[in-house]
């Protein structure tokens, strides 16, 4: 290479290095700050230390992340990542859009500008990408992504990377905290001598797998600019206070003034056959659609919960095609609102609905008989994050209860009306 290709080689490499957020807003990504993504992407590729970086949902966290290993892949070709999230489908989400980025005619030039080659892959599958670029002789591919529950024993990496290992799953299930926390662990004995580990996601608990990683940034949504106040006050609205908090806060809300922790999971769907269900139905407004299938079984409680943001009318198919699964029987509603309809909506499509009038205080209800009974239950391991995350959150005065309310109200049907439970 003459020494003129060697100069501009190089300012193409201190390009990749120094100017990221050039890169990015050539690729399409014109809405991308030089301040805040420019600097993400510099300490993804450059820190030599491992790293842990928290953003807000939508604010490019994982753009930035799949630009600094395309950038990676073209600078140290050599060098290999591993990438880890939650699920394989997660992975291949990520692995496709680095895929994209390295077949960018972005990515194809400045190749050509530094190595004088034609980019092309040798491998690009939904997990795995390798370029021409690299002559490693060990047949590691340049990039392995993989699923957080996937087997990485006896595999080694340069540089690993984790994109949100950690989710609403974490919030609820202890098990699974515990498990991602087992698989973050052995990260360490996967990280070649010199090389690091970065970590992108959210925090859910308070004993979560983020609570062990190391020299935490957090950019929330007040600090990064991405939101306006009103938009942030929308969101707000539209969700729960701990699905709010982890998404766009970065906190694990306390729990002091909430009634439910600790949820109890199975996997057997067969203790919940021939149950009973409940439809807490929805007919617009900000209310949503809670359904629940209940099996008792002597003083346990087998339950499944659904939650939808949408009218009743557009989710019976849905519940229906539950109830055939779980083998569900007579299923609850309520007759104040609707004056019956969904009642005779149910019984027309050939199902059994048994209406009833409610007169009980919404607060109380779910503050005793669910609240009573919440350690008996066992809830199916198919239920809804959010249906759970909603019954979590509850307190008086919540501005979502549907599925509590759902919830309690089957069990009072179940348990016997008129109790007070105490």
């Amino acid at each position: 290479m003459n020494m003129s290709k060697l100069i501009e080689a190089g300012e193409y490499v201190n390009l990749l290095m120094h100017n990221p957020i050039q890169i990015a807003r050539w690729l399409g990504f014109a809405d991308m700050l030089d301040d805040l993504h420019g600097e993400w992407i510099k300490t993804m590729m450059l820190s030599r230390r491992d790293e842990t970086i928290l953003a807000h949902r939508g604010s490019f966290k994982t753009t930035c992340l799949t630009i600094a290993i395309a950038s990676l892949m073209i600078l140290h070709p050599s060098r290999n990542i591993i990438f880890l999230r939650k699920t394989d489908s997660d992975v291949k989400e990520v692995t496709r859009q680095v895929t994209k980025l390295l077949q960018s005619n972005v990515y194809r030039h400045i190749a050509k500008k530094i190595y004088d080659v034609d980019l092309a892959f040798t491998e690009a599958t939904a997990f795995t990408i390798t370029t021409n670029l690299t002559a490693d002789n060990r047949g590691r591919s340049q990039m392995l992504g993989v699923g957080i529950g996937a087997s990485i024993t006896g595999k080694h990496a340069d540089i690993v990377i984790t994109d949100d290992i950690v989710n609403i799953k974490d919030r609820i299930s202890k098990a699974e905290r515990e498990y991602a926390i087992l698989a973050y662990a052995e990260l360490q004995n996967i990280k070649n001598r010199g090389g690091r580990i970065l970590n992108t996601g959210t925090p859910w608990h308070k004993e979560d797998c983020i609570s062990k990683m190391p020299n935490i940034q957090r950019f929330d949504c007040y600090t990064t600019g991405l939101i306006s106040r009103d938009d942030i006050e929308v969101l707000r609205s539209k969700m729960s206070p701990s699905l709010f908090a982890a998404n766009y806060e970065l906190q694990c809300i306390a729990d002091s003034d909430t009634l439910f922790d600790n949820p109890a999971f199975t996997k057997d769907i067969s203790l919940i056959y021939n149950g009973v269900a409940h439809i807490d139905a929805a007919y617009g407004g900000g209310d949503g659609t809670a359904f629940t299938i209940l099996k008792q079984h002597g003083d346990k409680l087998i339950m499944f919960g659904k939650r939808w943001d949408r009218h009743v009318d557009d989710c019976l198919r849905e519940i229906y095609a539950y109830m055939d699964y779980y083998r569900a029987g007579r299923i609850y509603v309520e007759k104040n609102a609707d004056k019956g309809y969904l009642s005779n909506a149910i019984n027309k499509a050939g199902r059994y609905a048994q209406a009833y009038n409610e007169s009980m205080n919404k607060f109380i209800k779910i503050s005793t008989y669910l609240r009573k009974h919440w350690p008996d239950i066992y809830w199916l391991e198919d239920t809804d994050s959010e249906y759970i995350n909603e019954i979590l959150d509850y307190m008086e005065n919540a501005n979502h209860d549907d599925s509590p309310d759902s919830a309690a109200s089957l069990i009072r049907e179940v348990m016997g009306k008129g109790q007070w439970l105490v």
